[in-house]
């Protein structure tokens, strides 16, 4: 007996569904095997500490006791029906009300300057300003949040600066697009585009 077929053999046993020559293998196997052994002696103890605590058992109209008692307000009444009547959206609401305050207290905490790219190693960083010298050729897309970029030299894809602001050279050439964000719903906005392209790649 392997320890695969060890597992589904101690959750029969437990359940009083083992034969008596099956218990004997799994006895066996206990014996042998100190891991698959462990569990069985901490599913033993689990079950014994789940039967021996009290079962209660709440009456059938214990809810709609309960929302009876509620003050009646229509306002709050029509409130508790619908969120009876749609769940699903209740917490997906409450879910993104609280994700929207993660995201923008987050915006307020975050100050440090951050630089994402491919090919950082063709930027020079100096404080907090992004340069791409002249002469220098930066390949693929510049994310930098919170702090200046300067441009003299050219880029071969998109730039996005969050809570910045940039400096282009008159000779300095972009192949792509430069996305300005300075809003904490604009940053918001970036950041769920940026979590599905993850999924469409």
């Amino acid at each position: 007996m392997d320890c695969k077929e060890a597992l589904q053999r101690i959750h029969e046993h437990l359940d009083g569904n083992l034969k008596q020559a099956e218990v004997l293998k799994l006895k066996s196997h206990l014996d042998q095997c100190e891991h698959c052994n462990q569990l069985f002696i901490e599913l033993e103890r689990t079950e014994a500490l789940v039967k021996s605590m009290p079962r209660y058992s709440a009456p059938d109209e214990l809810t709609d006791r309960i929302m009876n008692a509620l003050p009646q307000t229509p306002g709050r009444r029509l409130g508790l029906s619908w969120l009876r009547r749609h769940p699903a959206i209740s917490v997906a609401s409450i879910f993104l009300i609280v994700m929207v305050a993660s995201f923008l207290a987050l915006w307020n905490q975050d100050t440090e300057l951050m630089v994402k790219g491919s090919d950082l190693d063709q930027v020079v960083i100096e404080g907090d300003t992004v340069l791409i010298p002249t002469g220098t050729t930066y390949n693929g897309n510049l994310v930098v949040r919170g702090g200046n970029v300067k441009i003299d030299g050219d880029v071969e894809g998109n730039i996005t600066i969050v809570d910045g602001s940039y400096q282009m050279a008159s000779t300095a050439h972009i192949s792509g697009q430069i996305q300005e964000i300075d809003q904490a719903l604009s940053w918001l906005w970036y950041k769920v585009n940026e979590f599905f392209s993850m999924f469409a790649q």
